[in-house]
């Protein structure tokens, strides 16, 4: 069982303890805001599972109908991911709704507001592993599943507060305006979420520094060869895609440019191990004069 994966089902026992403590203290308050953050632990259990389901598919290897590989199935799922994120934020402000229009006061608030914040604490220390490990990996499942439970940390803060507040001034109405708030953070969350996902679903170039990480060994390895250009990258999962025309000389042999292919390959398997390298060679005549300056 590969790391990806025991961390995926780690998600999935932490969010159903975590879903466990916050429904426990909505129940021992009666908190609108705490309810709201206990149904965004719903989404939590049901997106680890997503995010399971995903990295198991993500890691079948390339075949007949799939020779590229099953990569791309981790954005499905972070794309899922943020449009429940989504959903979760439409019902928090639906219970908000009905909290502004019959506030009622707290029942106690403190020990609720303690099993909320151990809930929170498991949260926080499970979403730095998470991405950390996400980014590691290259497990775009994983980083957003972090990206989504540090969104649930800071909204839980944000409604111990409120909830503080509204026991402290005997204001009722603060409960459910805060839940408003929250819903609305939890919406621009999922929002970016999906904005991410689908950017790797679209064939999005690797990043900038990425990319002069590669243009660099490719001027470094490419000795022989005149010129390269055409250069072109993108990413799914771990695995960077990248595609070049390499010019060398008219009377180069076969073996010759095989050779120098060879060693860049290599070079750039070095640098990004998951890297999948596809080389066209040309004659000098096809030379464009731009693109990589081989050394």
């Amino acid at each position: 069982m590969s790391e990806t994966i025991k961390i995926a089902i780690g998600s999935i026992v932490v969010g159903i303890v975590v879903l466990g403590l916050k429904t426990l203290a909505w129940w021992m308050t009666g908190s609108v805001a705490l309810l709201s953050d206990a149904l965004e632990s719903t989404v939590n259990v049901a997106t680890a599972f997503a995010a399971l389901i995903a990295i198991q598919v993500a890691a079948r290897p390339a075949d007949q109908n799939h020779p590229y590989g099953h990569h791309k199935a981790e954005f499905f799922s972070a794309v899922l991911e943020g449009v429940m994120i989504i959903v979760a934020a439409l019902l928090i402000l639906r219970e908000a709704w009905h909290g502004l229009q019959n506030p009622v006061p707290l029942d106690a608030p403190l020990e609720g507001l303690l099993v909320n914040a151990l809930a929170s604490v498991l949260n926080a220390v499970w979403c730095w592993v998470l991405i950390r490990r996400g980014k590691v990996l290259g497990s775009p499942a994983l980083v957003a599943d972090g990206h989504h439970l540090l969104t649930d940390v800071f909204s839980s803060l944000g409604v111990a507060i409120g909830v503080l507040l509204a026991v402290v001034t005997g204001w009722a109405i603060l409960d459910p305006i805060l839940a408003v708030l929250v819903a609305l953070n939890i919406l621009w969350a999922g929002f970016r979420v999906v904005v991410r996902s689908l950017s790797g679903l679209m064939d999005e170039a690797v990043s900038d520094e990425t990319l002069d990480e590669i243009r660099d060994v490719i001027s470094q390895s490419a000795e022989g060869a005149i010129e390269v250009h055409d250069l072109r990258t993108r990413h799914a999962g771990p695995r960077t895609f990248i595609d070049f025309h390499m010019v060398v000389d008219g009377q180069t042999t076969v073996s010759d440019a095989h050779a120098i292919c060879d060693r860049v390959e290599r070079a750039l398997i070095a640098a990004l191990p998951e890297a999948q390298i596809t080389i066209h060679v040309e004659p000098e005549e096809k030379a464009k004069h731009s693109g990589v300056l081989v050394l």
